[in-house]
């Protein structure tokens, strides 16, 4: 299927079965639980077989089956008959060279496996409002071999959704976020543009700790933010004795998507997840035509895309959102975070990554905005991150944290924090993480415990998993405003941690020298004689040099 269609569209093609998939198997289970409900004689919809034969019973349980009821009073989409995934299944086949079938108790001519498809996506949003417009039904416009589609059916429909710790929708979590993740690979650098890697995502959430509030993402792409989120929540809660179901349900998830097909990735992304989520009504620019003008949100995460110049056609010179400093028509990153900025409540925290020109650019006014955002007490922590992290560009990268109160408070995980106005946090990270192959690195999640365990040791003064809180040369460091003006406002952490002290090995420095000299006498020696040997092979064959 690959060879004929390009990644982006690959990926909708499967993404979109997986998709139904999941709301099949789940209104599957849903229906083996009202048969339990039916046949149990101390549950309310226990349906008492005396008087009816058997024929008549199996009637009535079936007719109880399609009661729309029994499913939204569980949050299980309802599906009609032609969106299940066994119909899809057993008529896929017999849809490649067109055929007559039973759609919403009419006859219907089906003409190909991608019609087949996108009727059952299409039966999906008529039953269910809430993913209206969500699903992509663009099967029956793939130029493919429509037994290629056959194959992609009957070949999902191995995936084996029974584990013994796993439940079917987080199973089907897996798979969606793998198969994003492994697709933002394959289309390289427009894959980054809907995919943040998730060690990345991991560790903005492990420092910010969205456990209860209003979570914000304006440049959510596939929605990995909250997908992080929840599992954080799972995390915490479990560690805490905390019910996760019950704490899930005190988050409330916003977000803005500009491009239509990646803003249908985060809904199908969020209702796989059973996550209930307002991404406005409809995909827009966050410049131009903000879906949550309202919104003061206690967490505000993203990954915007870097340096993104024109950007502001259309916003208004004196647009209040910048109240720091006009950002330049070159440059978008001091857009993204000033909007954000408008968008944080008063004890709210917001994380973004930004490309490393942010920390100390002072070209058309970006230095202005950096000083302004520093001497307001608005920056917490700076963090410089290794290179070769992203699937789409090489531009080396860190991430602002900004929040509107430094000062003492429980915060919304339960934190004590201390005072820390004027201050700010470096950490410099770009020595950690390994390669998890040629071109990509990642982060092991023993690194992001230690920069989150640092990060929050310092915003509480009190140890953390075990870690106190104390500068380490070529790492982390607490700088005041003064220090930070002294450095002209650039904010890399670099300038402030230093390098790494060296461990003395005891071995004086004159004896080291000679040992050295010795060595580099030696390479040179054998770098001369190699070089010798391959002139005289050259020279058999003919190549004098």
């Amino acid at each position: 299927m690959r060879a004929s269609l390009d990644a982006a569209q690959y990926k909708h093609a499967v993404l979109g079965l997986i998709f139904v998939k999941y709301v099949s198997d789940s209104f599957s289970l849903r229906q083996d639980d009202i048969k339990a409900e039916l046949a149990n004689p101390e549950h309310e919809y226990y349906l008492d077989p005396q008087g009816l034969s058997a024929e008549d019973l199996a009637e009535e349980i079936a007719a109880e089956l399609e009661q729309r009821d029994y499913y939204t009073e569980k949050n299980v989409f309802w599906l009609p008959p032609e969106s299940r995934w066994q119909f899809l299944q057993n008529n896929a086949p017999l849809a490649i060279g067109s055929v007559e079938l039973t759609i919403a108790g009419k006859p219907k001519k089906i003409t190909s496996v991608g019609h087949l498809i996108d009727t059952a996506l299409e039966g999906i949003e008529r039953d269910n409002p809430k993913l209206k417009g969500v699903l992509n039904k663009s099967y029956s416009a793939l130029r493919i071999d429509q037994a290629k589609l056959v194959e992609l059916i009957n070949l999902i429909a191995t995936i084996p959704f029974n584990h013994k710790t796993l439940n079917s929708k987080d199973i089907l979590g897996h798979v969606y976020e793998y198969f994003l993740g492994q697709f933002a690979l394959a289309e390289g650098k427009k894959g980054g543009q809907f995919y943040t890697p998730a060690s990345i995502v991991t560790l903005i959430v492990e420092m910010i700790e969205p456990f209860e509030g209003r979570v914000y993402d304006p440049a959510m792409g596939s929605g990995g933010f909250f997908v992080q989120s929840e599992k954080f929540i799972e995390r915490y809660a479990g560690k805490h004795a905390i019910d996760p179901l019950t704490q899930k349900q005190k988050i409330s998830i916003y977000g803005q998507e500009y491009n239509y097909t990646t803003w249908q990735l985060a809904a199908m992304n969020m209702a796989i997840r059973g996550l209930d989520y307002d991404f406005g009504k409809e995909p827009a620019s966050t410049y131009t035509h903000d879906q949550h003008p309202d919104l003061r949100a206690d967490f505000i995460m993203a990954n915007p895309p870097f340096n993104m110049k024109e950007w502001d056609t259309g916003v208004d010179d004196n647009d209040p959102r910048w109240k720091y400093g006009k950002p330049p028509s070159g440059n978008a990153n001091f857009a993204w975070l000033q909007h954000m900025l408008s968008h944080l409540a008063p004890n709210g925290s917001q994380a973004l990554l930004l490309a490393n020109g942010s920390m100390s650019s002072t070209t058309n006014n970006e230095g202005e905005i950096r000083k302004n955002l520093v001497t307001n007490d608005l920056v917490e922590c700076m963090v410089a991150l290794p290179g070769q992290l992203f699937t789409n560009t090489q531009i080396p990268a860190c991430i602002w944290f900004l929040t509107n109160n430094k000062g003492a408070r429980t915060d919304k995980a339960g934190r004590q924090l201390r005072n820390r106005k004027g201050e700010v946090l470096f950490i410099d990270a770009r020595n950690l993480g390994y390669m998890k192959d040629r071109v990509l690195r990642d982060f092991t999640m023993d690194d992001i415990q230690k920069v989150a365990d640092v990060f929050h040791a310092w915003k509480t003064g009190v140890e953390v998993n075990g870690v106190a809180y104390q500068d380490q040369a070529g790492f982390c460091m607490s700088a005041d405003l003064a220090l930070i003006e002294k450095h002209d406002f650039v904010l890399t952490p670099g300038r402030y941690v230093g390098a790494t002290e060296e461990l003395d090995d005891g071995i004086p420095f004159a004896e080291k020298m000679a040992t050295l000299t010795d060595k580099l006498s030696e390479q040179f020696a054998e770098s001369a004689m190699l070089e010798a040997e391959i002139k005289k092979n050259l020279a058999g064959l003919g190549y004098e040099l």
